[in-house]
């Protein structure tokens, strides 16, 4: 089976925007891949891509910054591993494929594409496959530049030991609760946060855990040269889960890159610092427009793009 024939034909919603779906069509189902917002035509297309246990949610103050200012195009895909849902897909195998489901889904090409935490990763790793297929994933999805927000990234094997292991396993839950505390603010009180973080990330469990680290392990392999689409990297001052170092590292091997750190946050930049994040993201976005223009090369699916 190709990566393809996980999200077939869905089809397009005219009121309020379309949202692709997959032939379930319910939240069940690997990959759901929706347009939220319409955006400038001539200001490009962005589709975001999430972390582990998050959901499309999480770009949901970068979206509205974008609304806001007349952005671009914003697609949004809802991923195997977010929620409750990544215990199930993990335990079945390899999540790498299903990305490109997620890429193929946005008709026209996913233009840049901005990618969170372990969708990041994720995101590099299935690029990677690509070219070492003999494939030009670039142009096959359409993808003009990308942004890589709190990646976790490591230069060499034996930069991997058991204290980087022991390390992420028992920041997992801590990590969590921050999420939720930048989501909700002071409506859930610390304890509440930490009962909530344990439980996802019970829900999460070994399987979904190992499914990240497992391609957090595969980052010395990637062959960064050959990821020739300008690339963002964007890192929180205050992540104490994917280091700032190691996004600096990432941004120094790649071949056309511009590394960001923003000062006062964490692992959720995008959430923190959302009006700055958004900016930063336009700007990017309109300079990849121009090189690449809008509605580029994308296999994307079958169906008319309204406007």
């Amino acid at each position: 089976m190709s990566t393809g024939d996980r999200l077939v034909r869905g089809r397009a919603r005219e009121d309020g925007g379309p949202v692709v779906e997959s032939a379930r069509g319910d939240k069940d189902s690997p990959v759901v891949v929706t347009r939220r917002a319409a955006g400038d035509p001539g200001r490009g297309r962005v589709l975001f891509l999430h972390g582990l246990s998050n959901s499309s949610s999480v770009w949901d103050a970068c979206v509205e910054q974008g609304r806001r200012t007349g952005g671009p195009e914003m697609w949004a895909a809802d991923l195997p591993w977010r929620g409750r849902s990544v215990a199930g897909w993990s335990a079945r195998g390899d999540l790498v494929p299903y990305m490109g489901d997620a890429l193929r889904a946005v008709p026209g090409g996913a233009g840049v594409v901005v990618a969170h935490s372990m969708g990041a990763n994720v995101l590099m790793e299935f690029l990677a496959r690509r070219i070492e297929e003999g494939l030009d994933p670039f142009t096959e999805f359409g993808v003009h530049g990308m942004v890589l927000v709190a990646p976790f990234y490591r230069r060499a094997a034996e930069e991997f030991d058991w204290a980087s292991l022991a390390y992420s396993v028992d920041n997992m839950a801590p990590l969590i609760a921050e999420g939720i505390r930048v989501h909700a603010g002071d409506r859930v009180s610390g304890a509440t946060r930490r009962h909530l973080a344990e439980r996802i990330r019970d829900w999460v469990g070994p399987y979904g855990w190992m499914r990240f680290f497992e391609i957090y392990l595969r980052t010395p392999a990637l062959r960064l040269g050959r990821f020739t689409v300008p690339c963002l990297v964007l890192a929180g001052a205050d992540d104490f889960a994917a280091p700032p170092a190691e996004g600096r590292a990432l941004a120094d091997g790649l071949p056309d890159a511009e590394f960001r750190l923003l000062p006062d946050c964490g692992h959720f930049l995008m959430i923190e610092r959302a009006r700055q994040f958004a900016a930063l993201l336009d700007r990017f976005v309109s300079t990849c427009s121009a090189v690449r223009p809008h509605g580029g090369p994308g296999l994307g699916f079958p169906w008319e793009h309204d406007r």
